[in-house]
């Protein structure tokens, strides 16, 4: 076997270390151990849990079938935003669209998006409970949102299949990528904690200048949201459009800023 040979497994595994999978409030804890063992088989080695309902728990460990590693070092999350909060890109799984529009993409797309995203900092995918999937909130953290073309007629994934799915994609590009010197990015988009405090800023300064008049503030932050998420904004572009924000409440208030 040649060092090249040699060498193709360390770096698929350095290209998927910073991607997370994150799950969202699972309700039977074997689904966490199956997950667990989806991803250890594809090489992914980092799992974060957003208040599940049962864990630790003996099915988990059961199911996992030796990947007992990925139990023992993940992470527990009470609520999604500190599970989501150093992620540049999430990419929620989900195949119930609920009227949000969203940039849609199918899992070999993903795999390409998310390797690209992962090259310049941690990368979240983000699957919601087996009985509802992700709700609207929950896909606003989100700035693309992946679909499996499965069967119309029975189009119902169990949780691990769906991370097996997404997992197994990411392998098959990381593997690709394996031999390629591809020019670096140097584009880091702000974390996603960073654009959060952007959009309460956002709703803040919009209700004081009175912009949403009549209109639901819901559906124009949500359309917002798309635009800036689209537009993967890195920290000093957040920094930027915060300091808007502030220099116009400042002159709607009437108040003279400070000299600096």
């Amino acid at each position: 076997m040649s060092d090249a040979q040699q060498s193709t497994p360390c770096k698929v595994e350095a290209a998927l270390k910073p991607i997370i999978t994150v799950l969202m409030q699972t309700s039977h804890p074997g689904n966490i151990g199956s997950a667990a063992r989806a991803l250890k088989t594809m090489g992914l080695s980092q799992l974060r849990l957003v208040a599940p309902y049962r864990f630790p728990d003996p099915e988990a460990t059961a199911l996992a079938s030796g990947a007992d590693d990925l139990l023992e070092s993940l992470q527990l999350h009470d609520d999604l935003g500190s599970a989501l909060a150093d992620a540049r890109v999430v990419f929620g799984s989900s195949d119930r669209r609920r009227g949000i529009r969203m940039l849609e993409i199918e899992p070999r797309e993903f795999a390409t998006l998310a390797l690209d995203a992962a090259a310049i900092g941690p990368v979240a995918v983000l699957y919601g409970t087996e009985r509802t999937g992700l709700t609207n909130d929950e896909l606003e953290r989100c700035q693309y949102l992946v679909t499996i073309p499965a069967s119309p007629g029975y189009s119902s994934l169990n949780l691990a299949s769906a991370v097996q799915v997404l997992s197994y994609e990411l392998r098959v590009e990381a593997l690709r990528r394996s031999g390629d010197t591809a020019t670096l990015n140097t584009h880091r988009p702000a974390a996603n904690e960073q654009l959060e405090r952007f959009f309460i800023h956002l709703e803040q300064t919009l209700e004081l200048i009175g912009f949403f008049g009549d209109r639901s503030a819901v559906k124009i932050m949500r359309r917002l949201r798309r635009l800036y998420q689209r537009g993967m904004p890195d920290e000093r572009e957040v920094q930027i459009l915060r300091g808007i924000l502030t220099e116009t409440a400042v002159a709607v208030r009437g108040r003279v800023p400070r000299k600096t």
